[in-house]
């Protein structure tokens, strides 16, 4: 299974979420956001050395509280990216470890659209912000027209109960609240995922929550 989470919108906590969920499924995360990767990396090869012919994928893996496998944060190396390559890449990590939760780009550009288009189901991260919806719907037509199954929408950081019903009726999709909670905030610089951290949380219940709707 290979998972996109996607936002339409950068800033709404897309990697932290992807980060968490991970964790929940127990799965390894790739940092599919090429020219801003977010994810924690340390020596050795990344995705930008595996897109560009020079490392093997299954061997970018860095192991952690969640395995991941990290992406570069230079220009010269987004530019050296084949973005033809990712199928590949993801598809054998999938094979080696199983399931695969991808941080997408945020937006409408082709590198956002090439992790969707390769992803089996999709999640969109949502600010509870209403600008933020038109982004997120923008995000969806895009999934739709790729074919990546959208599992639900995640409305991220919520500190008031927001409009679930409106939301989940503009972007045709269940609708999970994940609360605000500082430790998911520093879950991927402490690199320590909130189900580990706070188990019996909140924001831990919903992310578990969230990884029961993805098809396994």
């Amino acid at each position: 299974m290979i998972l996109a989470v996607a936002g339409g919108k950068g800033g709404v906590g897309k990697t932290t979420l992807a980060y968490n969920l991970a964790a929940a499924l127990d799965a390894v995360a790739v940092d599919a956001d090429l020219g801003m990767a977010d994810l924690p990396r340390d020596r050795g090869p990344d995705l930008h050395d595996v897109l560009a012919g020079g490392a093997d994928p299954v061997e970018a893996l860095r192991p952690g509280p969640v395995d991941i496998v990290p992406c570069g944060r230079t220009l010269a190396g987004a530019r050296a990216s084949d973005l033809s390559a990712l199928e590949g890449a993801v598809a054998a990590v999938e094979r080696a470890f199983g399931t695969v939760v991808l941080d997408c780009p945020a937006g409408r550009r082709a590198d956002a659209g090439v992790p969707l288009a390769i992803a089996d189901a999709c999640l969109l991260v949502v600010s509870p912000r209403a600008f933020a919806l038109a982004d997120a719907i923008r995000t969806r037509e895009l999934a739709r027209e790729l074919d990546a199954g959208l599992v639900g929408c995640a409305v991220n950081r919520v500190t008031a109960e927001p409009p679930k019903e409106a939301i989940a009726d503009a972007l045709g999709a269940p609708v999970a609240i994940v609360p605000a909670d500082p430790r998911v905030g520093r879950s991927v610089t402490d690199e320590r995922p909130v189900v580990d951290a706070a188990p019996d949380g909140d924001a831990a219940a919903a992310i578990r929550d969230l990884g029961r709707r993805v098809p396994r």
